[in-house]
């Protein structure tokens, strides 16, 4: 048995695919994978929250058709044996407690607890870091989706108490520690989202030509994370590629801030630059809605509340709020009770403190 966690990203929205940094914790709401060994080679895997299962040969998981949960099980299992993994055949049982289209990673979960499980079954050492940027191929080459690679890592490498400060041109990972009077506050808008159907891939590439037009003016630009406002506005970057480019040097900045924050214990710091990032993210990146810009506001709005932002690549799915401890569960529940009236969404509300990453259940005795 794997648990395999999901993760909200603190701040840092958008910045993984440009080089920059981003701040994710991965979250006590997860995916659980039980698997057991088959000797026919083939992978048939149940997902119980949708009651769909798929059964493929390990020869033949190329094929796209199928329900799209199956690509990242199918993928992953493909890049394990691509990578020199030998499997004999598994069958996987799927399930969990994390919200599903929710922009708390469930696809990342999904794919490092399937490829622990698998690489357990198969008796082969995988290194944390080649299991997260397997995901991450998985992703990319079987759904479709270009994602940078905060989820996979967030989900691989979280620590209990702590958030991971992530370097996503080095891929270093730093834990940085998170108060423990405050809980993290993940509010589901109850609006689901599809990454491969949603403008995420159009983002990505404004801002690859926001890199190209810098380049025209600073060569040593590789990504946005090299870029500051004084070379946007001095390279004469305009409109839509602006706000782009504007959203994602202001969004790193904001990173190390909260960063730097933390580590002095100042949480309300950390929620102002929590608002300021939904600004950018709802103007400049155009990647909120109605129902999230209504749930930060009714958010910010509730005693016990630092700040709320959207997490997630936006277009829906959730918001993120960091509260005092003793107010949390009053606030959450104040926070969707409102919603409720001004949408007529249900929405729901997790209060969450950071856990560990992906990891094995060695002792299923206290489950």
């Amino acid at each position: 048995m794997v648990q395999s966690p999901g993760r909200v990203n603190l701040i840092g929205e958008h910045t993984d695919y440009n080089d920059g940094c981003v701040l994710p914790a991965a979250l006590d709401l997860a995916t659980w994978v039980a698997a057991a060994p088959r000797d026919d080679g083939r992978l048939r895997t149940v997902a119980a929250r949708l009651g769909e299962a798929d059964d493929v040969p390990l020869s033949d998981l190329r094929p796209r058709e199928g329900p799209p949960w199956t690509r990242y099980v199918r993928g992953v299992a493909a890049l394990l044996q691509e990578a020199g993994c030998t499997l004999p055949g598994a069958d996987l049982l799927i399930d969990g407690d994390l919200p599903l289209s929710g922009g708390l990673s469930s696809s990342a979960s999904l794919e490092l607890g399937v490829g622990l499980a698998l690489a357990e079954l198969a008796g082969w050492a995988v290194d944390r870091r080649d299991l997260a940027l397997l995901a991450q191929r998985a992703e990319h080459e079987f759904a479709g989706v270009r994602c940078g690679i905060m989820d996979q890592f967030a989900v691989a490498f979280g620590q209990a108490g702590h958030v991971l400060l992530i370097d996503c041109r080095t891929l270093e990972v730093e834990p940085v520690p998170v108060p423990g009077d405050v809980r993290i506050l993940v509010l589901d808008s109850a609006v689901p989202r599809t990454l491969a159907g949603s403008a995420y891939n159009q983002r990505r590439a404004e801002c690859e030509e926001a890199v190209r037009q810098l380049q025209a003016h600073y060569p040593a630009v590789l990504a946005l994370r090299d870029a500051s406002l004084e070379m946007l506005a001095a390279a004469g970057l305009e409109g839509v590629v602006l706000r782009r480019a504007r959203h994602v040097v202001t969004e790193n900045a904001r990173v190390l801030e909260s960063v730097a924050a933390l580590r002095r214990g100042d949480v309300a710091a950390v929620g102002q630059l929590m608002c300021a990032s939904h600004t950018s993210l709802r103007d400049d990146y155009e990647v909120s809605g109605p129902e999230l810009d209504a749930l930060v506001e009714i958010a910010d709005d509730t005693p016990g509340v630092y700040g709320a932002r959207l997490t997630g690549a936006g277009f829906g799915g959730s918001c993120v709020a960091l509260a005092a401890a003793p107010q949390s569960e009053t606030a959450a529940a104040l926070i969707m009770d409102h919603y409720r009236q001004q949408t007529g969404r249900a929405g729901q509300a997790y209060v969450c403190t950071p856990v560990q990453g992906v990891h094995v259940l060695r002792d299923l005795a206290n489950l």
